[in-house]
């Protein structure tokens, strides 16, 4: 049985990932839907109620009835480098692939349809808030007043795009930035703002589950920190990620909260305050893990390599090794 990932060859996450996979002797192929039709191809077959399918990558067929387990990782757009693209390649190209992967046994993380609703931020704060974590009270709103009156509710305001692009996305990144006394909010009218209560946060949490598994880090702020710098990914610091305990009630919600998503990995940011609260920001369904690995040295994509080979999260070969940060 063999694993699929689904990526981009620029990918070093999955990387790791792969590594560990190759070690544990558990075969794996990486595909980029990108590379339809050039490099990558697909046949399915459906007659007399007996299907089959396909796959060709650089060579290598793969039968989609094979498939142990697909890892939705970051993968480009279909057909996006064919020799002739456009968007009905890239439709039916979408279509024909993840329709094959659709009707296989594979376990998957994420599901596509899980995926593409857990990136929605109005959603992911509603799901957080029945899950049981704390969130800080929030307005997303295209109505000036809205925002003004908020503002005199919550003076202290940050502002951040309510789609959550990262930032190894240029184009359509922006940072999380502090919203200023005197803003007048009249730009509110001309697309959806997401403005947030600021927590005044003693450090930064990254908490990556990978099926049951948690595993999680923290990066203290600076004492002399400006409270400009509210986004960890732009601030400026030099103090390393480190593990860190999970409190259980932060454990439980968390698991509720993947549970009714029907995630098997989520990379949840939180800032943790003088009291010791974890405040909810995110849930990324498929963030980055390998800044926090190397920091810590969690075994992050050997958990990601046991539930993607064994259902488990962790390779059979790697029993008994690493650490983790588990409630």
């Amino acid at each position: 049985m063999t694993v699929l990932i689904l990526t981009s060859d620029e990918d070093v996450t999955a990387d790791m990932v792969v590594l560990r996979l190759h070690e544990a002797g558990v075969p794996v192929v990486r595909l980029d839907p990108a590379d339809l039709t050039s490099g990558v191809a697909l046949s399915g077959e459906y007659v007399q109620g007996v299907s089959r399918g396909h796959l060709s990558v650089n060579g290598r067929l793969v039968s989609v009835d094979g498939l142990r387990s697909i890892w939705v990782r970051r993968p480009g757009v279909a057909a996006a480098r064919a020799a002739q693209p456009s968007a009905w390649l890239t439709e039916e190209s979408a279509q024909a692939l993840y329709g094959m992967l659709r009707g296989t046994e594979a376990r998957w993380m994420n599901h596509p349809d899980a995926a593409r609703q857990a990136r929605h931020k109005p959603w992911q704060l509603r799901l957080a808030q029945r899950s049981g974590l704390a969130v800080p009270a929030t307005l997303i709103t295209t109505f000036p007043q809205a925002a003004r009156e908020f503002a005199e509710r919550f003076p202290d305001l940050v502002v951040k795009p309510v789609s959550g692009a990262h930032p190894q996305e240029p184009p359509r990144a922006v940072p999380t930035s502090r919203v200023a006394p005197d803003t007048d909010f009249a730009a509110v009218a001309f697309g959806p703002t997401l403005l947030q209560r600021r927590v005044a946060k003693r450090s930064d949490i990254r908490l990556t589950v990978v099926g049951e598994r948690l595993l999680a880090a923290r990066k203290p702020v600076r004492p002399d920190a400006h409270p400009d710098d509210v986004d960890v990914r732009f601030a400026p610091s030099d103090s390393p990620w480190r593990e860190a305990e999970v409190p259980p009630r932060v454990a439980e919600a968390v698991r509720t909260y993947l549970k009714d998503a029907g995630l098997a990995y989520g990379a949840f940011d939180f800032a943790e305050d003088a009291d010791g609260i974890w405040w909810f920001l995110e849930c990324n369904q498929s963030g980055q893990f390998g800044f926090v690995e190397m920091d810590t040295g969690q075994p992050i994509a050997e958990a990601i390599a046991g539930w993607l080979a064994h259902g488990t999260d962790r390779c059979r070969s790697y029993a008994g090794g690493g650490r983790s940060a588990t409630s």
